[in-house]
């Protein structure tokens, strides 16, 4: 059996409104994008934590990435602390995997306006 290891994915997104179908939405494209970009299948994936900013209220994204992402892991989501110049309606994911290798490097994810978040990675 070869060694497996470990990593984490990190990702976030924003949505336009507080509404359970636009969270939804943008959980599940958030997850799926980390996964295409990464190569991960569902059994890749150990747990996941969400972070919502104070102003979603709505919708549960680990709620939302069991039901339409099929992800039946260990899942939580907590409120994301409030600092200055934070980003309204955002989501935020680490994902821990599990990979076969370190190789090739794991892609982060930021979509919408959490691009803002780590310009780096554009």
């Amino acid at each position: 059996m070869s060694q497996r290891y470990v990593r984490a994915l990190r990702g976030a997104t924003t949505v336009v409104s507080d509404e359970q179908s636009l969270v939804g939405i943008a959980t599940a494209e958030l997850v799926s994008e980390l996964m295409a970009r990464n190569g991960l299948h569902t059994e890749d994936i150990i747990s996941a934590i969400f972070t919502v900013t104070a102003d979603l209220t709505s919708e549960n994204p680990a709620r939302a990435a069991r039901k339409l992402c099929g992800l039946d892991i260990p899942a939580i989501c907590v409120r994301e602390m409030a600092y200055a110049d934070s980003i309204p309606r955002c989501i935020r994911l680490m994902l821990h995997v599990e990979r076969n290798t370190l190789v090739p490097a794991l892609t982060h994810v930021y979509l919408g306006e959490a691009r803002v978040l780590r310009p780096d990675l554009d």
